[in-house]
């Protein structure tokens, strides 16, 4: 069964930093753009980066921009997130998702609709 797993979320104070991760399994996913998403409670599911197959492009929201990395390994069939300077505002739950009709596509994307395949979701919560 083909499936992905978030990990590493959790609660942290403002400022500090966590570093989720996305272990796909059942096939590899190193062709497909990966990216992370979030929703807060009451609040729509929110782009927040993306990577391409190869991991040499990547494109961020505005409000994560500077403040979070993604990246990705494809021998271990994992990506990550690394979230630094974090928010109150950055609380949410966090999932991954994989793009499987966009074979190694050179630009990674925000649409969330074309991906196609969802983890169940990490939930990271900031603390003022």
């Amino acid at each position: 069964q083909v499936q992905l797993v978030e990990s590493g979320g959790g609660l942290v104070q403002a400022g500090g930093s966590l570093r989720l991760s996305c272990t796909a399994s059942g096939r590899t996913f190193s062709s497909y753009a990966m990216g992370w998403f979030r929703q807060a409670p009451g609040k729509e599911l929110e782009f927040v980066a993306a990577i391409s197959w190869s991991g040499g492009s990547t494109y961020y929201a505005d409000s994560v921009k500077g403040r979070f990395t993604i990246s990705r390994d494809n021998a271990k069939n994992t990506e990550y997130l690394q979230m630094n300077s974090l928010k109150p505002e950055d609380t949410a739950v966090y999932l991954c998702a994989a793009d499987r009709s966009s074979h190694y596509a050179l630009a990674p994307h925000s649409r969330k609709n074309e991906y196609d395949l969802w983890g169940q979701g990490t939930q990271v919560t900031v603390s003022s």
